[in-house]
């Protein structure tokens, strides 16, 4: 068999990791031939891609990013785009096509799929948010690196006696923040999914100093927001993607707490350290089990399918079902949190 790979989206660590286990399955085991697109979907419309052998996913395990490139295409673009994408597919000869990525990586998979081509996906996302899968590959590493940021930043806030509010990623889920915050003791959480009340978190706040504590950190998701008509809040507005590009929850909260508490607040913004650095030995191994399953998916012709982790298993799971929803936080889990700060 002859089979396409490539990893589009948001990159993160363990994608390389993914592309090296694919090819170890297909090449070594099964005998196949496998086929790299460069910068994702876009490589596969203008027909650009790299042969993948032993040689080429040598001593890639631990690196971080993607080998292969990685972009986002314009929607209007792909569907615009699918008869080309066929005809590639036809011309190259391939016998499945391997897209690692996230939500709108699973949609335009979905997308290919429904118009003839043989797909089999593999779901990353820091956000953790693919609903039909227990873990995302790219969520472990990016708690990893917010819990150790905030624990970097307690002995700085607690010697300037600060607010810190830590923004991290998460446009429409709070997984990280959840995790990253109760890891790491932070006094108050807020994710997309729970707008909140600012004069509640100005008071939880509050009470800190009151108690006679010296700092207090807040971590806040990137998408989090406001009850409505609550604070003056910036919306921001969308990019090209159709994707929200945010005015700065951590930078709009410092400034309300600041001028609530009397206490100064300062934002710390997390950004793109979180998609970096190496993958950790869990998504190593999730990564390695979804190529190889991906890989047999392919022999099985189980195409329209993913990967998705249930428990300790690997299973496939429909790409329809994959896209119909985002997995957000409960609002259990988000008790949780509050609890133990």
């Amino acid at each position: 068999m002859r089979i396409g790979v490539l990893t589009s989206g948001g990159d993160c660590p363990g994608l390389n990791a993914v592309i090296r286990s694919v090819v170890h399955r297909a090449v070594v085991d099964h005998g196949d031939e496998v086929i790299g697109f460069r910068d994702g979907w876009k490589g596969l419309l203008e027909c650009d891609y790299v042969k993948l052998d032993l040689d080429a996913v040598g001593g890639i395990l631990a690196r971080g990013g993607t080998i292969l490139g990685s972009s986002r295409v314009q929607p209007s673009h792909l569907r615009d785009g699918v008869e080309r994408a066929k005809g590639h597919v036809e011309e190259l000869g391939l016998d499945a096509i391997i897209p690692i990525g996230g939500e709108g990586t699973l949609k335009a998979a979905r997308l290919m799929y429904d118009n003839g081509l043989p797909i089999v996906g593999v779901p990353k996302t820091i956000d953790n948010a693919t609903a039909v899968t227990d873990v995302t590959l790219g969520f472990d590493p990016a708690v990893g690196v917010a819990t150790e940021a905030r624990d970097r930043l307690k002995p700085t806030a607690e010697s300037h006696q600060r607010v810190l509010v830590v923004e991290v990623m998460g446009r429409h889920t709070g997984w990280i923040a959840l995790h990253s915050g109760m890891a790491a003791g932070a006094h108050a959480i807020v994710v997309p999914e729970r707008p909140f009340d600012i004069e509640e978190l100005a008071r939880k706040v509050g009470e800190r100093f009151e108690a006679g504590k010296r700092f207090a950190i807040v971590v806040a998701a990137e998408g989090a927001k406001p009850k409505a008509g609550s604070m003056e809040f910036d919306e921001g507005g969308k990019d090209i993607y159709g994707h929200e590009r945010f005015a700065g929850i951590a930078r709009q909260l410092s400034i309300e707490l600041e001028e609530r508490l009397g206490k100064e607040a300062r934002p710390v913004i997390l950004g793109h350290v979180q998609r970096g650095g190496t993958p950790t030995a869990y998504d190593r191994v999730l990564a390695t089990r979804f190529g190889w399953h991906a890989v047999e998916a392919v022999h099985r012709g189980e195409f329209g399918r993913m990967t998705a982790l249930r428990g300790t298993d690997i299973v496939m799971v429909s790409l329809a079902e994959a896209v119909e929803t985002l997995k957000t936080v409960p609002f259990e889990r988000y008790d949780e949190a509050e609890g133990v700060p």
